[in-house]
């Protein structure tokens, strides 16, 4: 049996370039082909270009990781994401071995409890909310989505026969289903109803070609201009695709609804620190309350591993109310 043959980046271009190339070869998302694209340019610009990268291997990336670990004091994740984007440069793009067991300071993540709202808090910050952000918000805790696998829903996602929410490609490319909260039918609805108006305006203007993942452009001609191909929140403005130049109507930017999350939580005089985020562990946290199989929130979770979900037993309000502090516990004694 042949071995696959890698693919192979053109040689006469430049080395970001050759990345870029490989990285959507793969179907890559953009933000990561940004994100690996800087880590890459910051370890040449570390060991100050005397070398390409080519000449240079496991001990300039072990000096780079641990740079960033002792000076610059960036967290653990961030220097994994370094380490990804490098390991991929060199066994990707310019196929040179590197061996997995970097050795720099060991980028362990500190396993920290998530911070949960309880429901009263929640109803506190969607009270502050309004339009679409505090639809999005609501989709957010209602279904247990992330920001991305919210912003990024098309009108074909939302299922109002089965009460469901269908997210595509979402963490790790996986499919999943979420829930479809009964309460956000009717904003649901009347939402679709002005997104509809918008995509006939569109159609009018000639920016009515929504885009498409892994070339489905090319498989199916006509659905990039099919309402139900189109963005659930899409951008008030047309944009330039950075990829292919096309003009067309891209969804929002996440970091309006970050911004109005974060005011709501102010104006709601909640002092923990949340985000976005923070909606989808209270999600989680609520269902194990009510006694929800670990394993159901599991699968709407989309979490890989049972281990993950178990996570929020540790912050269930309810096993913490039927604990007693030991120090009530020997003042009651003296009480008496």
């Amino acid at each position: 049996m042949k071995n696959k043959q890698k693919f192979r980046p053109n040689p006469e271009a430049r080395l970001l370039d050759q990345v870029r190339e490989v990285l959507r070869y793969h179907h890559y998302a953009y933000r990561t082909e940004q994100t690996y694209c800087e880590w890459i340019v910051r370890y040449v610009k570390f060991h100050k270009a005397r070398k390409h990268p080519r000449d240079m291997g496991k001990p300039e990336i072990e000096a780079f990781l641990s740079h960033l670990a002792t000076h610059s004091n960036v967290a653990a994740s961030t220097r994994r994401q370094a380490m990804h984007a490098l390991l991929f440069l060199y066994q990707k793009v310019l196929d040179i071995p590197i061996s997995d067991e970097i050795s720099p300071i060991k980028a362990r993540r500190n396993k920290r409890p998530p911070i949960v709202l309880t429901q009263a808090e929640v109803q506190a910050v969607l009270a502050q909310m309004s339009g679409i952000h505090a639809l999005m918000a609501r989709i957010l805790y209602g279904g247990g989505l992330r920001l991305m696998e919210c912003i990024r829903l098309r009108t074909q996602d939302i299922d109002f026969h089965r009460n469901k929410i269908y997210v595509r490609d979402g963490k790790g490319g996986k499919d999943r289903v979420a829930l479809l909260p009964l309460s956000l039918h009717e904003p649901l609805r009347s939402h679709l109803g002005k997104v509809r108006q918008l995509h006939e305006q569109d159609l009018a203007g000639g920016y009515a070609e929504a885009y498409l993942p892994h070339a489905l452009s090319r498989k199916y001609s006509s659905a990039a201009r099919e309402f139900g191909w189109q963005y659930l929140f899409p951008a008030k403005k047309v944009s330039e695709d950075p990829r292919s130049g096309v003009i067309r109507r891209h969804h929002v930017l996440e970091s309006g609804l970050q911004k109005a999350v974060k005011t709501a939580v102010r104006r709601a005089d909640i002092e923990k620190h949340v985000g976005c985020h923070t909606l989808r562990h209270s999600f989680a946290t609520h269902l194990l309350e009510k006694g929800i199989n670990i394993r159901v929130v599991q699968e709407l979770m989309g979490h890989a591993d049972v281990k993950t979900t178990e996570i929020y037993t540790h912050v269930m309000q309810k096993n913490l109310d039927e604990v007693r502090s030991p120090l009530d516990i020997i003042l009651d004694k003296d009480l008496t």
